[in-house]
């Protein structure tokens, strides 16, 4: 499968080819991440790594330089007018003691200059007037001696261009030349990649059936002309051919990451030297590939040799492959070897090289933040080595805050933005025991009884965080349970509680099952975090999406099983808790005609003892389901008999993802996850039903927002609802009128991201402790504990 982030080629050293290489980048609807070592460069004896993502910072660039205590940063560069998001360091080149930055979320290019005492400074910004922001502009950049090449593949809805810069005489630069798409059929991503050499320019459209590279000249006069179309007859639909290109002394490769169900491939060209026309001359691969390795995603040329890339290969651990060449012919190929791969780490997802040092991003290791190999050649075996890894030295710039509330006032409670809801604290994810790139997910809280200390249940990528919050101005880290031993890393978990113990599931985890974690063990805490094991396990599912828990009656509902076990078509997995250190299976119910595939499947559900207003059904067990396609609602009373009540949905819905009961059982509300992202609706909608009539349910009305970003989870207790909506943060709604809800607060925990629908941001809150406190996770960010304020309107 292709992975979520797509990782292209970066540039070869010119000062020893004369030849520059370039990178762009795409990315699906995937959380964000840091992106660290997903440009590479040498520059001037330097090792250049860009960071364009980090969600708190702007985009940085890393330089790395070796002393006799071995590799090691020694600066760091932003734009001088950078903001958080901008995605400076997306792509790099460098031509003697220039650099060239691309910022593509900003539509903009940098220039910067190395000076006698080492320092780098920034001399130019190259953009364009009728350009937008949506161009990407920047995303892939090429630089050679006086001139800059630039590539905005999405400009023109897709069609794409590549701009070209010259320097003056008194250093200032200029646009000379517009480059567009020879062929005008939309959506190729002309300007993918570039690569140029002497007076001749490679772009890449891969977004083009089959893939091309165009291949330009430069006259006299200096302006550029198509000389050639590159395209293959091999190449599958779909391969990405030309997603990364090289160019060196007459041979071109071009990459098709994606040809052979992702196994990969790099096409050869030689220029013939009487007509001038570039020929086939075969094609490279990878001796131990296999589908999934992406063999082509990077390439460089290092002398007459050639890197190749397979970040994906053996289960993303990554590979790279050295090409030994002669004569025009490929003599041999090895893999360069000497670091410790793991899983998902996409080793060699990005390549550039000197004469005797190279860097290749470990684009997808620590979860995604990206980290890079520093390789040195031997001066008398010429055999390349991994000397050190390094990764960017600060992953957040958001410190914890505790020790007093942080009042929300003019708008602002510290850097977050509010109203009407106050800061008590927040613990960073690195502070609640998270390494570097894993994020935080669901929440709940328990309240031991017998102390009355109130406690965060946190989830995490890899375990769930136990956290003190009875004094919420001074949170205590109690210590971490991490995931089962046979399952991996996830983003999805959930927890929920029956007496004193903790019910644990995760989504995509492999074989996770339901961990039992015993409550008490949290009254151990002696001043040191602690590392926890779990009081049971409950096996007859693996990965699961939610858990839901009736604690009136002793019974756990497991929703979303996939992957394994008895997954119940992925609708309710009944589980017998009362003897909580023995859960036993009590059924299945899967709700007929519901589901994306119709089959039953439920996304997240709350089940109740009923004491709403329809009286056929007091005091029986009712599960409220959220059913991607529809709401269900069932009645599980009888677990070997479960049976459909009602379902119900709405014309324009997208993903029916999660709601809450109003405390009288007579409203429903509901979130729909994916509404604002496909353009259902333009402001953030909340489904209101009325189910008086649990036969009946009725739509009452879409309630709208005045943000635009996606909702996720929402809780009621007494009047108000309070809703977790990704880049919106915490919104808090009065429902006294329960078809009429009235927005009396909010608090986003997300300081430097603009409020537009997507994933990233708060993931879910917890209102319900006797306290009032509300604990939220906010994924890259951590744990937040927040206070209303007493009731205004806004």
């Amino acid at each position: 499968m292709r992975r979520s982030v797509f990782v292209f080629l970066v540039f070869l050293f010119p000062f020893l080819f004369n030849s520059v290489q370039a990178q762009t980048t795409q990315s699906g609807q995937s959380k964000a991440m840091m992106g660290f070592a997903r440009a590479v460069e040498v520059a001037d004896g330097s090792i250049v790594i860009g960071e364009p993502d980090n969600p708190h910072q702007p985009g940085m660039v890393y330089f790395y330089d070796k002393s006799d205590k071995g590799w090691s940063q020694v600066t760091s560069i932003s734009a001088s007018d950078g903001e958080v998001g901008d995605g400076f360091g997306s792509a790099l080149s460098a031509h003697k003691n220039q650099l060239l930055i691309g910022a593509p979320n900003r539509g903009m290019a940098y220039l910067f200059k190395k000076s006698v005492d080492g320092s780098w400074s920034e001399t130019a910004r190259l953009s364009v007037s009728d350009s937008s922001d949506q161009s990407r502009l920047g995303g892939s950049v090429a630089l050679q001696n006086d001139l800059a090449f630039v590539g905005a593949s999405r400009e023109n809805k897709g069609i794409g261009a590549v701009y070209v810069f010259q320097q003056k005489e008194n250093g200032s630069w200029s646009q000379t030349a517009r480059l567009t798409n020879p062929d005008t059929t939309k959506g190729f991503g002309f300007g993918s990649a570039i690569a140029v050499q002497e007076d001749r320019l490679l772009v890449s459209a891969p977004w083009k059936k089959g893939g091309a590279v165009f291949v330009y000249g430069k006259g006299d006069e200096g302006k550029w002309s198509t000389q050639q179309a590159l395209t293959s007859k091999n190449a599958d639909e779909g391969s990405d051919f030309g997603s990364s290109i090289a160019l060196h002394n007459g041979t071109i490769l071009i990459g098709a990451p994606d040809q052979n169900e992702d196994a990969g491939a790099v096409y050869v060209y030689r220029q013939r030297q009487k007509s001038g026309k570039w020929k086939s001359g075969g094609q490279l691969a990878a001796f131990d590939g296999g589908p999934d390795s992406e063999f082509g995603s990077s390439i460089e040329f290092v002398g007459q040799d050639v890197w190749v890339g397979a970040p994906d290969f053996d289960n993303g651990k990554g590979a790279l492959y050295h090409f030994k060449q002669k004569n025009d012919a490929w003599t041999r190929v090895t893999k360069i070897n000497g670091l410790d791969r793991k899983q998902g780490s996409e080793f060699a997802g990005t390549i550039a090289a000197g004469e005797d040092i190279a860097v290749t991003g470990l684009t997808g290791s620590d979860y995604g933040a990206g980290s890079a190999a520093i390789l040195e050649r031997d001066a008398g075996t010429g055999m390349w080595a991994v000397q050190t890894t390094v990764i960017s030295e600060k992953e957040s710039v958001l410190e914890s805050i505790t020790g007093n509330k942080v009042k929300c006032s003019d708008g602002k409670a510290s850097a977050f933005s509010c109203s009407n809801v106050d800061l008590l604290s927040f613990l960073p994810v690195e502070e609640i025991g998270g390494s570097r790139g894993i994020e935080v997910n669901d929440i709940w809280g328990w309240t031991d009884p017998k102390t009355g200390k109130e406690y965060a249940l946190v989830g995490r990528m890899d375990g769930t965080a136990f956290v003190d919050v009875s004094n919420p101005t001074n949170p205590i880290y109690i210590g971490s349970l991490p995931l089962s031993d046979s399952a991996r890393v996830n983003v999805w978990r959930d927890i929920k509680v029956y007496k004193h113990y903790a019910y644990i599931v995760a989504d995509n985890a492999g074989n996770h099952g339901m961990q039992v974690f015993d409550l008490h063990k949290l009254r151990d805490y002696n001043g040191e975090p602690m590392n926890f094991s779990e009081a049971a396990h409950y096996r007859k599912v693996h990965s699961v999406h939610n858990v839901v828990i009736n604690q009136s009656t002793g019974f756990a509902y497991l929703v979303g099983s996939s992957a394994g076990g008895t997954t119940c078509g992925g609708g309710l997995h009944m589980v017998n808790i009362q003897d909580p250190l023995n859960p036993k299976f009590a059924g299945c119910f899967t709700h007929p005609n519901t589901g994306s595939s119709g089959n039953g499947y439920t996304h997240d559900a709350q089940c109740v003892t009923y004491h709403g207003p329809d009286k056929q059904y007091k005091g029986d067990e009712i599960c409220f389901g959220a059913n991607e396609n529809a709401i269900s609602i069932a009645n599980v009373t009888d677990k070997e008999n479960p049976r459909p009540i009602a379902s119900a949905s709405y014309p324009d819905h997208a993903y029916v993802h999660q709601g809450w009961l109003t405390e009288d059982h007579r409203y429903f509300y509901q979130n729909d996850e994916l509404d604002e992202i496909n353009g259902s609706v333009d402001h953030t909608r909340t489904i209101i039903w009325d189910v008086t009539d649990l036969d009946d349910p009725q739509f009452v009305k879409g309630y709208l927002l005045d943000n635009t970003s996606s909702d996720h989870n929402l809780y009621v207790k007494d009047e108000l609802m309070y809703q977790s909506n990704y880049k919106s943060g915490l919104q808090v709604l009065d429902i006294s009128d329960r078809a009429n809800p009235r927005k009396v607060g909010y608090f986003d925990t997300q300081p430097f991201d603009d409020d537009s629908p997507g994933f990233a941001g708060t993931w879910s809150n917890y209102p319900f402790f006797k306290s009032n406190i509300i604990i939220m996770t906010s994924g890259m960010e951590g744990l937040f504990i927040l206070k209303k304020q007493p009731q205004q309107n806004l």
